[in-house]
């Protein structure tokens, strides 16, 4: 059972504003001493790095992002995930996806903002892009908090106002909802953030720019806001009755009395991760450690396993192509046969080319950036055994990305896709496991355990 204040910033559709607010609202709490747990509704691996950033509060605390996606992990899994996440703090607050009620297509409510909002019994925050409206943002507002009555709806911030008298306008056509304004924010230039072909550019590759754009945010949210309504609605959440998530109960404890060392790449250029994943691995008996493929010539000592995660190596290709060393060091490990798991940018890495520029030579398939972008959930099943799973597992996981690769899938395929469409993908090969899917370990602890019993010499 968690008292633990809470709140949802939740929009219309995407491009409200709902980032700027929540990054912001956090920056802002923290800066007033609170310790603020951020959470981010869905699979998104970049937003979460802002939130990590504007909870610091520039020193040394590390909190990082979690995700919360019911799609993933399941509806059950929620709740003792943000009470795993937020253990210790004075309030969460968590981000929503794309519009309030949009969730995994085809399945209804399924991993929506509103689905995940009423799993923590938390008030939601309404980011209203007003740019172009003014009277219609009552009939806007009144929609969106009467549409499911077990969503509450407890607040507005108008977002994008462009003067006093729109300002004035659109608190007039809303006296009537019976929903407060919380906040009204101006357009400002001030605040905007980077974006690339997959969304913002991650806080790992402009740590200082970002620093400081998280700043901006809390002054644009403190400046407009009602600081103290926003948190009175957040300690308006009921008790939640969810035990924390435990990593160690997950796995079952450590697989061996060894600890061997898995190697997880991290840096520019792999910045895609759950935390939990990690937490997982040190919970199986791993001894996890970081290392950058950018910046270091060769794997940790002693590296017995390796975990390649998602991130942009098509941007940083010159210089992951240029790391010769490293990668002939990637290569002996997966043809020693110890268990690799790469995940899109790691699956990327291990490919003989990425646009023309070698990488680590471990498969035999080349990749390539396109203008298409591949994005959605999938239902797989792994077709043989693997450094993580048994033939016959199914998982759910998301695809992003703008690359392809060709072949799609080699002689021994990773998965079998079976939603939304039914399709062959990725490779196994010796200990690696590599593929296109981003999963998330939580729902699968089994993933870890079998990992590292690997890397440790287990059968």
């Amino acid at each position: 059972m968690t008292s633990l204040p809470r709140l949802v910033v939740a929009a219309p559709a995407s491009g409200s504003g709902k980032t700027t607010v929540a990054t912001g609202l956090m920056a802002a709490l923290t800066e007033r001493g609170l310790a603020v747990s951020p959470h981010k509704v869905g699979p998104d691996y970049i937003d979460p790095g802002y939130h990590a950033l504007a909870v610091s509060g520039g020193g040394e605390v590390h909190r990082p992002g979690r995700n919360l996606d019911a799609y993933l992990c399941g509806p059950d899994l929620v709740g003792p995930l943000f009470a795993h996440g937020s253990a210790g703090c004075d309030l969460a607050v968590v981000e929503g996806v794309m519009g309030l009620y949009d969730g995994a297509a085809g399945l209804g409510e399924l991993a929506s903002t509103a689905h995940v909002a009423k799993l923590l019994r938390a008030p939601v925050v309404l980011v209203v892009d007003a740019s172009s409206q003014s009277r219609s943002v009552a009939a806007l507002v009144h929609g969106f908090v009467s549409y499911d009555p077990e969503v509450r709806v407890g607040g507005v911030i108008l977002n994008k106002v462009g003067s006093d008298r729109h300002e004035e306008l659109l608190r007039e056509a809303l006296d009537g909802c019976g929903v407060p304004v919380l906040g009204v924010l101006r357009r400002s230039d001030a605040v905007g953030t980077p974006s690339r072909h997959l969304g913002l550019v991650p806080v790992a590759e402009r740590h200082a720019d970002a620093l400081a754009a998280t700043r901006a945010l809390a002054e644009h949210v403190r400046g407009g806001c009602d600081l103290e309504a926003l948190l009175a609605l957040a300690r308006s959440a009921p008790p939640l009755d969810a035990a924390p998530w435990d990593p160690v109960a997950a796995v079952g404890g450590p697989a061996t009395g060894r600890k061997p060392v898995v190697a997880v790449a991290g840096g520019s250029a792999f910045t895609f991760s759950y935390a939990e994943q990690t937490e997982l691995l040190a919970a199986a008996g791993a001894e996890v450690v970081p290392f950058d493929p950018l910046r270091d010539d060769g794997l940790p000592p002693r590296t017995a396993a390796l975990v390649l995660g998602g991130g942009f190596p098509e941007v940083y290709a010159p210089e992951l192509s240029a790391n010769d060393e490293l990668r002939r060091a990637v290569a002996a490990l997966a043809h020693s046969g110890a268990p690799v798991a790469a995940e899109c940018a790691g699956l990327l890495y291990l490919a003989r080319s990425l646009d023309g520029r070698q990488m680590c030579g471990v498969l035999d398939a080349d990749a390539r950036m396109t203008d298409g972008l591949t994005l959605g959930y999938r239902e797989a099943v792994a077709i043989g055994d693997s450094a993580i799973a048994e033939a016959g597992t199914r998982t759910r996981g998301h695809e992003f990305h703008r690359t392809v690769l060709e072949p799609r899938a080699g002689t021994y395929p990773a998965w079998g896709f079976v939603r939304p469409g039914r399709t062959m993908e990725g490779f196994v090969r010796r200990g690696v496991h590599a593929s296109y899917l981003h999963t998330h370990w939580a729902a699968t602890p089994e993933f870890a355990a079998r990992f590292v019993g690997r890397a440790a010499g287990a059968p």
